[in-house]
């Protein structure tokens, strides 16, 4: 005998609906951009050093030119941050604040380029370099993905980096945690990879709780259509798992635990990491 489904003034009926309706939306919501095999052939199956080759006693700083150059000597790709100085340059630099990398006190973007040349980086010789000449170590040599920083001249950091990766040689493609940036590249570099970052809701401790709700469950993607979302190395919200079965390049950020390296290299696309020395690449085929 088949199943009965017994209806009380509609009401099952309604929920059911309402369950369909609401798969769909989170569907629209979170569906990414799958990127093809020649847009991610470069990319795939590598190893990021995250902020450069850097070392934990900072001899060697996060983001500095000594840092690229360790990395490129190692064949691996980096990642790095954008974002623009008062007067208006493209700088590889990470905090908003110079607080904990230089020792001093204020924004970035509350400094021109000649001032921010005057801060030591962890007190080593090395300074905040300017994107162009973190292209000049790279040369090419090794693929990179450029964070944008969001901040108050998104627009000015994305039409002055895009214009400054146009003259570059190399491999590059972009991410940020602000959908917004990575819409940006959707609508005018679309030949460009792209990636949300994102991590757990609770680690965006700087926005009202609906907005880490929103940022990390991927319920920006309506916006971006990312081509790979660059995850915590954190367990994932179901959305973010579903946005990689749906065909996003999978990225892990940030993995520092070599005994981590079999897992953290299975389960992604890409790796970011840093404080050890992983294998240039670990895949070459999806």
């Amino acid at each position: 005998m088949p199943p009965v489904i017994f209806l009380k003034d509609g009401v099952t009926l309604t929920f059911f609906v309402l369950a369909v309706v609401l798969i769909l939306l989170i569907l629209f919501l979170i569906y990414p951009c799958r990127p093809s095999q020649e847009k991610s052939r470069p990319f795939y199956g590598r190893n990021y050093a995250h902020r450069g080759l850097h070392t934990k006693d900072k001899s060697v700083p996060e983001n500095s030119l000594a840092a690229f150059g360790a990395a490129v000597e190692h064949g691996y790709g980096i990642e790095l941050d954008i974002q623009l100085s008062k007067d208006g340059e493209v700088v590889v630099f990470h905090d908003d604040t110079l607080d904990r990398v230089c020792g001093v006190h204020g924004r970035v973007d509350a400094y021109t380029l000649e001032e921010l040349r005057s801060f030591s980086l962890c007190g080593t010789e090395q300074r905040i370099p300017l994107l162009t000449e973190v292209f000049e170590v790279m040369d090419g040599n090794a693929p990179m993905i450029i964070e944008l920083k969001s901040g108050p001249r998104n627009t000015e950091l994305c039409e002055k980096g895009y214009a400054l990766m146009q003259q570059y040689h190399g491999a590059y493609c972009i991410e940020s945690f602000d959908p917004r940036i990575v819409c940006w590249f959707k609508k005018h570099a679309p030949q460009v990879l792209r990636g949300q970052l994102a991590g757990r809701p609770e680690t965006y401790n700087t926005l009202p709780s609906v907005g880490g709700f929103v940022l990390g469950n991927l319920l920006g993607n309506v916006l971006a259509r990312p081509e790979f979302v660059a995850y915590d190395n954190a367990k994932k919200p179901w959305t973010v798992r579903l946005c990689d079965r749906l065909g996003a390049l999978r990225v892990l950020w940030t993995a520092r635990d070599e005994a981590d390296k079999a897992r953290v290299e299975s389960e992604n696309d890409l790796v970011i990491f840093e404080f050890y020395l992983p294998e240039v690449q670990f895949r070459t085929e999806a």
